[in-house]
Formats: structure tokens, C-alpha cells, sequence
């Protein structure tokens, strides 16, 4: 089985780790990563969520905070500080450096995003095909009114995320180089051919909201032979984790299983949804989706296999 799957950083690692558990060795599984979150850093082009993917597959992970590298030294961040080089609050540790620093090499000599994925793949062995929804630079920007002077103003999601914990509330989102940009071909094929196509349980809006935003996945979502099957970040009307809910107020989204379900909506009238699971207790009405609920919080690897087996059935798929 050929499994696609859309996903953003820590809850979209961890969700496909429960989809690895849950196939076989045969079976093939590829990520389609969201690259909004992407910024340029000291010079450096740091992709938070493919990092993140990457590691947490590759067993490089800080496992207590989800994100970074194990074992992670500071003293790079602490000189650039010294240096009163700004930006001072995203810091970059002195493992991580060096991943940024290859990539931002490869892109300078003209690889696209893809390729140097790929490329830095080969030394972690994620076990899944980890895909940039564009090789094109987008990046996810947020309207807020500035917590200083207190005009509005767009800020990069990760000084809005980081810096301001998401407190200033957003007054929109803007995916800044969209126009320009076109869906990364890998990605589109990873959607054509699949058999399944998963989407993770990630922020609906700056996560997988940002994939389907990328000109030329949606149209491929919709023709997408293979059914799609989204699993609800949303558990009792709060988010699993991140900060989901200032992002699904800003659009105007109802945050709870059945918002989201309809913020997706069905694919027979232009959603994104075959299937929908929901967490236990939850319940969610959307028209023209097939619903479920199982339980949803990912604890380990062998639990989130279960929902991922769940999803399967749902659409009447064996694993």
C-alpha cells in the first residue's frame, strides 16, 4: 500500500511514527511536509517542520520538548547574542546549525528544496519520503496588532509563534510567495498514485491549511483517486497541543472536532474529506464525510497505529 500523508512538525512526526508502526515492510509511506513555517535565520534557511519530521524519525529528536536535537549545545546562540545579532528569540543550536548550514549550501547552489531534502535524508533514514509542499519559498505571515505601538501590522508566523507565544491576536494569515509558486512535482505524485491519503492531525490552519494552499494541491487532492481521510487535532473543543485555537479564531472557525470537519468539508463538494475520525466523546456532523470515533491522543507509537488502522477501515482499506 502506498500511504500519503500531509503534515506540519511535532504532532505530524509523531503521527508518522504511529504510521509507520501500523505498516507493514512492503508498504510505502510518503510526507507531504508544510513549508510556511520556513524562514531565513543569520543567513540561514531553517525548515522547522521538515526538521522536525526528520529527526523525530531519525531518532534525533529532543523527545522532551518535540522539537531541535537531543543532546543540543547553545553556545553559537549565546555568541550571536553577544553580537546583539538579531533576532534573538529563535534560537539555533549548535547541532541544528549544521543542518541549516548544508541546506542553505545546496539552495545557494541551485538544488531545489526537494533534492536537498533528500540529501539530508540519507543520513537520518526517516523510513518515509519526506516531501516540501513547494520548492518555491512561502512563507506564512500574520497580521497582529503589535504588542508595542499597537498598530497592525504583518509579522513572519515564527516571531508571531515564538516571540509572542501567539498571545497578539491574528487578524489573518498570508502565504507570502504563493502567487509565484507552483506545488513541488513530488508532491503531486505522491498524491496521484497513493491509496490512501492521510490528513495528520496538525494545525488545521497554518499546517495543513498551508499545504492545501500551495497552487496545485488542492486540484490534486480532488482528483485524487485514493480516498482521504483526515484525523481531528481537536479533542473535547481544545487543541492537542500547539496553539491551534487563536489560528481557528482568526478565520472565524468554530475549534472543535466538527469545525474543523467542516472547515475541511467534503471532497464530493470541493472539501478535503472521505473520512473524518474524531476522539472519543466527540461528535461532529459533516455532510458528505463518513465519521468515527476512536481514541485520538497519540501517547506512543502503538496507540497512534491504532488510529492510523482506524482510518484505514474507515474507507474500507486493509492493512
Amino acid at each position: 500500500m502506498k500511504v500519503t500523508v500531509l503534515v506540519g512538525g511535532v504532532g505530524g512526526a509523531r503521527f508518522l511514527q504511529g504510521v509507520l508502526a501500523a505498516l507493514g515492510d512492503d508498504d510505502e509511506v510518503r510526507a507531504v511536509v508544510n513549508v510556511g513555517d520556513d524562514i531565513w535565520l543569520h543567513g540561514l534557511r531553517v525548515c522547522p517542520d521538515l526538521d522536525t519530521c526528520m529527526y523525530t524519525l531519525g531518532g534525533g529528536i529532543d523527545a522532551a520538548k518535540g522539537w531541535g536535537r537531543a543532546d543540543e549545545t547553545w553556545s553559537v546562540k549565546a555568541e550571536l547574542e553577544a553580537y546583539g545579532a538579531d533576532p534573538t528569540w529563535f534560537g539555533l543550536g549548535d547541532r541544528d546549525v549544521a543542518t541549516h548550514l548544508v541546506r542553505t549550501r545546496m539552495l545557494r547552489a541551485g538544488y531545489p528544496l526537494s533534492q536537498v531534502t533528500e540529501a539530508l535524508c540519507r543520513r537520518w533514514q526517516p523510513g518515509v519520503a519526506l516531501i516540501p509542499a513547494s520548492d518555491d519559498r512561502i512563507e506564512t505571515h500574520v497580521v497582529i496588532d503589535d504588542p508595542v505601538s499597537g498598530e497592525r501590522r504583518a509579522v513572519h508566523f515564527q516571531e508571531w509563534w515564538v516571540r509572542h507565544r501567539a498571545v497578539p491576536r491574528a487578524h489573518g494569515f498570508a502565504s507570502v510567495g504563493r502567487d509565484q509558486a507552483t506545488a513541488c512535482p513530488a508532491a503531486l505524485a505522491a498524491i496521484a498514485d497513493a491509496d490512501l491519503v492521510l490528513i495528520a492531525p496538525s494545525n488545521p490552519v497554518v499546517s495543513v491549511g498551508r499545504i492545501v494552499d500551495v497552487p496545485g494541491l488542492r486540484a490534486a487532492l480532488a482528483a485524487a483517486p485514493a480516498p482521504v481521510v483526515g484525523i481531528s487535532p481537536i479533542i473535547g473543543g481544545h487543541a492537542v497541543r500547539g496553539m491551534a485555537e487563536p489560528c481557528l479564531d482568526a478565520i472565524g472557525v468554530e475549534v472543535s472536532a466538527e469545525g474543523v470537519g467542516r472547515h475541511y468539508g467534503a471532497r464530493a463538494t470541493g472539501g478535503l474529506l472521505d473520512g473524518w475520525l474524531v476522539h472519543t466523546d466527540d461528535t461532529a456532523d459533516v455532510p458528505g464525510v463518513a465519521v468515527r470515533s476512536v481514541p485520538l491522543l497519540m501517547s506512543d507509537p502503538a496507540t497512534t497505529a491504532a488510529m492510523v488502522r482506524e482510518a484505514v477501515d474507515l474507507v474500507g482499506l486493509r492493512v
